[in-house]
């Protein structure tokens, strides 16, 4: 597939740049009885969705979840929740009901918001970490250090940068022509595949990846496992067995996370660098990385977390306690229109035998 109908925009008085109406993205190719897999996207999606919605409610209801701690994990949800929506819903468009051809404004947006929230979901891991280090390092501290306000502001600072450097990164995708193939293989937008078909110099782009790579990747895992040494160390010195345990379980659910969301990208990305991948394994890698995090995510915080769980059935008591009180209202109402539509009704025959006797 080479390009059609490409428009020229010129950038200065010397440099003309070359960019397509379309891309066509190839996804998997020759696998029979592939559509299964979509379908089961389809349903990664909607677990997705309702296990994010039922944890951000979850925090926004329950009064003692609103804590510096959970604001980050309501910021996660969030993520994750965006992130599957900037890409799944494309993806079963994309190739269950083969609309593969995507236009080059559309393309660059995709790619926009898939590595925003991307890029988020790492950053808010390592957000995470620096709490669960506060709490276990510096406890006394902890609640000084770890505000809500403080949070909010890390938080903000993190969304700016994402932002900048996201922008800025697939706003070069526009300095690039492409004079040759479009058939982008990857199953969205990506950014390397993309930047890789363009016939220009592309150093920049390239220089870019590598930044982003060190950002999400890199720099976040190299910063958890410097937390988690400096805790380890912390833990050691702790007097008696049943205090490291209690400490140290505030950490599994984060752990469990990180080594969800990491362990993957980073054997994909190592797999890549040793040998060779064929197209359709890493697409498969990519998109399972990509979207069973966020999905497991929410339920993980939901099952492990004492505090979580103490919340639901407190929220459940609470509006099972409300539904009871609404109905036994709703009875009295009934009964109460009942009696008096039985009154009602014996006064009008009473009124009506009095008349039958004045007549008489």
């Amino acid at each position: 597939i080479y390009m059609i109908n490409s428009s020229f925009t010129l950038v200065s008085s010397n440099a003309t740049f070359v960019r397509p109406s379309y891309f066509y993205i190839n996804g998997f190719e020759n696998i029979p009885h592939i559509k299964y897999y979509y379908v089961f996207l389809c349903l990664v999606y909607a677990v997705t969705v309702l296990a994010n919605s039922f944890i951000m409610a979850v925090i926004y209801l329950a009064r003692n979840l609103h804590t510096a701690k959970y604001v980050v994990i309501f910021n996660l949800a969030v993520t994750d929740l965006c992130g599957s929506t900037a890409l799944i819903p494309k993806l079963i468009e994309t190739f269950l009901f083969e609309k593969q051809y995507i236009s080059y404004e559309a393309c660059l947006s995709s790619m926009f918001f898939v590595y925003v929230f991307m890029t988020m979901q790492s950053l808010s891991l390592l957000t995470l970490a620096y709490d669960r280090f506060v709490a276990i390092v510096f406890p006394l501290r902890y609640h000084v250090i770890v505000t809500k306000t403080a949070m909010l502001v890390i938080l903000a600072v993190l969304w700016l940068f994402t932002l900048a450097l996201i922008s800025f990164t697939v706003s070069l995708i526009t300095h690039l022509s492409f004079c040759g193939s479009l058939v982008i293989k990857s199953f969205f937008c990506d950014h390397g595949p993309t930047y890789a078909l363009s016939c220009n110099n592309n150093s920049l782009n390239n220089i870019m990846a590598w930044v982003c790579f060190l950002v999400v990747l890199c720099i976040p895992i190299i910063l958890i496992v410097l937390t988690y040494v400096c805790i380890a160390i912390a833990l050691i010195r702790i007097a008696t067995g049943a205090e490291r345990v209690k400490a140290m379980r505030t950490c599994t659910s984060h752990l469990i996370l990180v080594a969800i969301f990491y362990l993957p990208m980073v054997g994909n990305n190592i797999a890549a660098v040793v040998s060779y991948i064929h197209p359709n394994a890493r697409i498969i890698n990519n998109s399972l990385t990509q979207t069973m995090p966020a999905m497991l995510n929410p339920i993980i915080y939901s099952l492990r977390t004492e505090e979580v769980v103490d919340s639901v059935r407190k929220l459940y008591n609470i509006y099972s306690l409300r539904t009871e009180e609404v109905l036994d209202s709703v009875r009295k109402l009934y009964k109460r229109s009942k009696g008096n539509s039985t009154q009602n009704k014996k006064l009008t025959c009473h009124k009506t035998n009095q008349i039958n006797d004045l007549s008489v």
